[in-house]
């Protein structure tokens, strides 16, 4: 029998959020053959609320073949104001029209079904991609050098899954990382940000009564007011006929009742009095939601882990690196360690389990620094966002009013111009591409 080709590998992928569909539609477009998701939900009904689309995820995407569709439901940024949350006087302007013009693509934001069901699409038209719903991931059997994963499909018998290699796409909650963690015997505890978040989609219908709201929604801006361990962004999405919001706030509920999904049924009277002293824009904003449709996510992240791949499995996305939504470079994150997978899958140069580890930590070996780098910048800014009375905050509006005169860092970090350049100056497909043979031989 003839040796394996590289590209006839037999993938394994749990999970089809954004990692695992990044992830399976990069390699079918390297040429892979045999890839399969298996998810635990009936079907991809996509849902959620409003996502930043950043250059560096677009970058990706274009090359995927999915970023056309995506980008004509989006709104093309054209600056963000933050905002004192109490006065709604403005505390810093940034104008990110030059962004498009610098890294080729824009600023835009969207809906997340848009960006998933996008991304969905694009891996249906793919042959080689084949996908199992209603299948949850069981015990990893063997790491390697073929792993084995059970399967629990919602209906019938559990089976095992073997494959050439396996990828963990299964989130932050991930029960592939948690097995792999116990048995290096690693504690990587999952943070308790001690934050939570309301997500809110108000349509323009909801709005367009109230001259002040509809003037948000038709800016193509994002809007982020600010006060003490609060905050709220806010930005118009679906050719401007939905008004995003996403707050953070200190979290009430699950700290004394957490739930395996790390949501709850919000209340609004409770909503609307944790953003009471905010202006009365904000707090007109609110009351439009309806008291069923208050809805509320448990922030959390978990500590650095020391590897993400072990023998011939690998971590990718939230199973690795979550991170706060302040620097809204979660999805993109997950979306650019697809892309590098695949890039570095492709060039391994033989199809053994010892070239497939090796390719594996070069995925890693470009990913791990930048991807915690941005963790880290994102619970920072998160930080200065929510200071209260006291030297701190007076240096972090100082820098506010700096920015008027066209000076100084954007203590909203998503915004600094230093900041944009390290997310999105930063090729990861070309880096692949350009290193990989002198990476490869370094492990």
């Amino acid at each position: 029998m003839a040796p394996k080709e590289v590209k006839d590998l037999e993938i394994c992928i749990v999970g089809a959020g954004m990692g695992g569909l990044a992830t399976a539609l990069a390699l079918a477009k390297q040429g892979f053959k045999n890839i399969h998701v298996y998810e635990s939900a009936s079907n991809l009904g996509f849902v959620g609320a409003g996502i930043q689309l950043a250059p560096n995820m677009a970058r990706v995407l274009d090359r995927l073949g999915v970023w056309q569709d995506i980008e004509k439901e989006a709104v093309d940024l054209k600056d963000t104001s933050i905002r004192q949350g109490s006065t709604d006087a403005e505390l810093g302007h940034v104008d990110l029209r030059y962004i498009r013009d610098t890294y080729i693509y824009p600023h835009m934001v969207g809906h997340r079904s848009s960006l998933a069901s996008s991304m969905y699409e694009g891996c249906l038209r793919e042959d080689t991609i084949t996908f199992h719903m209603a299948t949850s991931a069981g015990t990893v059997k063997s790491w390697g050098p073929r792993p084995v994963m059970e399967m629990i499909p919602r209906q019938g018998d559990k089976y095992d899954v073997t494959s050439d290699v396996l990828f963990a796409c299964d989130g932050v909650k991930s029960t592939i990382r948690d097995q792999l963690l116990r048995l290096k015997d690693i504690d990587a505890k999952i943070v308790d940000t001690g934050q939570a978040a309301y997500r809110i989609m108000l349509r323009r219908e909801d709005m367009q009564n109230d001259a002040e709201l509809l003037e948000l929604i038709n800016q193509e801006s994002v809007t982020r007011w600010i006060g003490e361990k609060r905050h709220i962004i806010a930005y118009p999405v679906s050719n401007k006929q939905i008004y995003n919001l996403s707050t953070v706030q200190p979290d009430r509920n699950f700290a004394s009742a957490p739930s395996a999904t790390y949501t709850t049924k919000g209340s609004k009277p409770q909503m609307m009095e944790i953003f009471g002293d905010f202006c009365p824009k904000v707090r007109r904003m609110l009351d439009l939601v309806p008291e069923g449709e208050v809805c509320e996510w448990k922030l959390r992240v978990h500590e650095p882990l020391p590897f993400w791949v072990y023998e011939q499995t690998v971590l990718v996305g939230d199973a690795c690196h979550p991170t706060l939504p302040h620097l809204a470079q979660g999805a993109a994150q997950a979306i650019e360690d697809g892309a590098v997978i695949a890039v570095a899958l492709a060039r391994a140069p033989e199809a053994t389990p010892e070239a497939i580890g090796k390719a594996m930590r070069v995925y890693e070996e470009v990913r791990k620094e930048r991807a915690y780098k941005l963790v880290e910048i994102a619970a920072a800014s998160g930080r200065a966002m929510h200071l209260g009375e006291g030297k701190e905050k007076e240096e972090r509006d100082r820098q506010f009013a700096a920015l008027k005169e066209g000076k100084g860092p954007v203590p909203d970090k998503w915004a600094d111009a230093d900041i944009q350049k390290v997310i999105y100056g930063e090729d990861v497909m070309k880096i692949t591409e350009e290193n990989f043979e002198r990476l490869y031989a370094g492990m």
